[in-house]
């Protein structure tokens, strides 16, 4: 069985109708993935209640605590962190449990040696320590992988293959040697970081920019030459992947032409590291591609 960690709250982060981070995405996933020929091979898991465990000591590791506390009090007045990133009245309640959910991802990896999904939102890869941006309020990945640490792992990479270069994420592994963050993402595009030159303090950042129109024979070369031999090098006691699907053909908020098949192609790269794997959700905004990405994605773990 396969895990998919998901709970209906996740729905209850509202961001305007014309915002393209919208619940139906994640609607769109889950019935592509129940209608997928292998769906009674997933494992629907409800994330820990945030009054089970509270992930704040874990969001604190990343965020100072006036931040988070403004997220908190934006969602009680209404507001925004900034124009992109609206914060409605249970947004702070489903960033809090989109967190647990990730760290429940990484429990689970590190349990059973397979790979899992988190399917979450907000996304959180342009979350910075001190402000969240991008439709991102808390640094999922980089908070997973400070808990992976703290939970039996040595180190721990993270591969981001959204379209969009996951400036939050680096700026937390840039400066712990026991962290690697390799990043494949179109340029010059949003956020305006991930330039090549950028590798680190400790030379544990592989960033790729890609042109607009790149499609997956520009992709395959840089993941056989360049990808895996530095995920490989670092050897990961856990890989955790920024999923954004955005990289797609139809997306409509980049220029990237990726199908499907191509993120299954991803997947198999991403097993021969390890099969110690958390999968989270980031981007990804037109939801017929959306859906079957994550299905292609499943489909070769399976």
């Amino acid at each position: 069985m396969f895990p998919v960690i998901y709970s209906d709250k996740f729905l209850l982060h509202q961001t305007g109708a014309f915002h393209p981070e919208k619940p139906a995405r994640l609607t769109a996933i889950k019935s592509a993935l129940e209608r997928a020929v292998w769906a009674n091979q997933l494992d629907w898991k409800q994330p820990t209640s945030i009054e089970t465990r509270s992930p704040f000591a874990w969001i604190e590791k990343i965020h100072p605590a006036g931040y988070i506390h403004l997220v908190e009090e934006l969602g009680n007045e209404g507001g925004s962190i900034d124009p992109d990133t609206p914060v409605s009245a249970k947004t702070y309640d489903v960033a809090l449990l989109a967190v647990n959910a990730w760290l429940d991802g990484v429990a689970l990896a590190l349990k059973t040696g397979e790979p899992t999904f988190v399917l979450a939102r907000p996304p959180g890869h342009h979350a910075e320590p001190a402000r969240g941006m991008g439709f991102c309020i808390f640094s999922n990945a980089a908070i997973a992988a400070t808990y992976a640490l703290a939970n039996g792992a040595e180190r721990v990479a993270i591969l981001d293959w959204d379209v969009h270069h996951g400036n939050g994420t680096q700026a937390v592994v840039a400066q712990n040697p026991q962290l690697a963050y390799c990043s494949l993402h179109e340029f010059p595009h949003y956020p305006g970081t991930g330039k090549a030159t950028e590798r680190g303090g400790y030379e544990n950042l592989l960033n790729l920019p890609m042109q607009a129109g790149s499609t997956i024979s520009d992709y395959q070369p840089l993941f056989e030459t360049r990808v895996l031999p530095f995920l490989k090098a670092f050897n990961p006691d856990l890989l955790i992947v920024s999923a954004g699907y955005d990289a797609h053909h139809d997306d409509p908020l980049a220029n990237i032409s990726l199908y499907p098949e191509d993120f299954g192609i991803f997947t198999d790269y991403c097993l021969q590291i390890t099969r110690k794997i958390v999968f989270g959700l980031e981007g990804g905004y037109d939801f017929n591609a959306l859906g079957a990405s994550v299905v292609a994605t499943i489909e070769r773990c399976l």
